[in-house]
Formats: C-alpha cells, sequence, structure tokens
C-alpha cells in the first residue's frame, strides 16, 4: 500500500502544549522517536492504553488520512498546502480542557469555535482532489456500528465519516478504555494538564503534513506551514 498523508494541526514542537501531548502519548512526530512518558504515568500499563493514538503523534485531524490519487506526488499536496495556509488567519480557540469524549480521553476547547470548524471544512474540502478513493477494505474498516446515514454519506464522499457538520476538534490522549481504566487516566491526565498552565489555551497558527510511510508505520511531520504565512 501507498504512504499516506494527513493535513493535521500540530503545536510548534518546543511549546508547552506540544510536550504534554506528546509525553501523554509517549511519541514525538516531528522526530519519529518514543519520549518519555508523564509523570506518574505506569509504564507497566500507559503504553497500551495509548498504543492506538500513538501511531498518529500528538494532532488534530483537519484533513483525514489519504493515499494520494495516480498521477500527484507529495510535493504537489506540498505547493498546494503552502499556498493554502499562506490564505489562512490564525484562530484563537480559547481554553483547552481534558474531556471524555466516548470511550477515550482528549483535549478539547472549552467553547465551541465556529471559525476553527469552517478551517477544517477548508481542509477537507480544499484537498480532497489529492485523495485517491478508498479501497473496500478501508471502507469496511469504517462502516462501524452507531453510524448515522450522514456519517455514512460523508463516509463515501469524503473518505471519513465525522467531518463538516459531524467534526469535532480534539487531540487525542488515550484509545478506547473501559469505565474503570478511563476514570484512572482521566484524572492523571487532568492533573498533570493542571500543571502546565501555558498549554492551557489554544492558537491555531499552524497546520502540518504528516506522513505514514506503511500501514501500522507512525506518522510522521513531514512539513509545517505557519498560517498567514508567519514564521
Amino acid at each position: 500500500m501507498a504512504a499516506r498523508y494527513a493535513i493535521y494541526y500540530v503545536p510548534a514542537a518546543d511549546s508547552a502544549l506540544y510536550r504534554f501531548g506528546a509525553a501523554a502519548l509517549g511519541y514525538d512526530a516531528y522526530s519519529g522517536k518514543d519520549v518519555s512518558y508523564l509523570d506518574g504515568a505506569d509504564a507497566a500499563v500507559w503504553p497500551a492504553l495509548t498504543r492506538e493514538p500513538r501511531v498518529y503523534g500528538f494532532h488534530a485531524t483537519m484533513k483525514p488520512p489519504m493515499r494520494l490519487k495516480d498521477g500527484v506526488a507529495e510535493a504537489d499536496l506540498m505547493a498546494a498546502f503552502v499556498a493554502f495556509a499562506k490564505e489562512q488567519a490564525p484562530v484563537d480557540a480559547g481554553a483547552l480542557v481534558v474531556r471524555e469524549l466516548s470511550s477515550f480521553i482528549a483535549l478539547v476547547p472549552a467553547e465551541t469555535c465556529a471559525r476553527l470548524n469552517r478551517l477544517a471544512a477548508d481542509c477537507v474540502t480544499v484537498f480532497d482532489d489529492f485523495r485517491a478513493l478508498p479501497t473496500e477494505q478501508e471502507l469496511s474498516k469504517r462502516l462501524k456500528p452507531g453510524l448515522t446515514e450522514r456519517h455514512i454519506e460523508h463516509l463515501y464522499r469524503w473518505g471519513y465519516p465525522y467531518v463538516l457538520e459531524d467534526f469535532r476538534f480534539h487531540m487525542t490522549l488515550t484509545g478506547a478504555l473501559p469505565v474503570q481504566k478511563r476514570t484512572a487516566a482521566y484524572k492523571l491526565l487532568r492533573g498533570q494538564f493542571e500543571q502546565v498552565p501555558e498549554a492551557g489555551t489554544l492558537t491555531v497558527d499552524r497546520l502540518v503534513i504528516s506522513r505514514q510511510a506503511a500501514p501500522g508505520a507512525p506518522f510522521v511531520v513531514v512539513h509545517e506551514a505557519a498560517l498567514g504565512g508567519g514564521g
């Protein structure tokens, strides 16, 4: 299978927010290397709790992972990405909080941010011309119980069910967990996040292209661009 590419929001590598998220997952998507877990995380248990999101790195999805269609090269995607980023303004999304979302835990804006949702919608639609159509295997993997009719329409049209009206900005911190493990993980993550006050507000001032070289391989940031063309 060909490499997959995604457009993510990933905080700057030297920011307090990124350091927290990378430590929560035990993986740095900028370097492609493992890092130490958060203080208080049991090294014998925590890797299993974060195994699935660790593959993607600490991020918020703006354009879900996709293979490039025939005739499109990585350089083509990057050129369009840079041009797109220059036309966007940074988005101040307010306070961040640790929350349970269904069966997993994530960082989310405390209040819905319409500008952030529009930016994500634009990423989905503008870069769709680069996307190869999903295989039957990829579609069947996404067709899970509980999807609404609109989710399924999004899946077949955009390659992913939770886009546009069904998008919710979030930065995942754990995989799906049973209640007891989720409660303990939530307590630890919230406590650790409260100790990093400089990470408590969200400004989406950049986007990245992240690449997965092969199925199961970790995503690695291969290009980043400041919104509005800043440094």
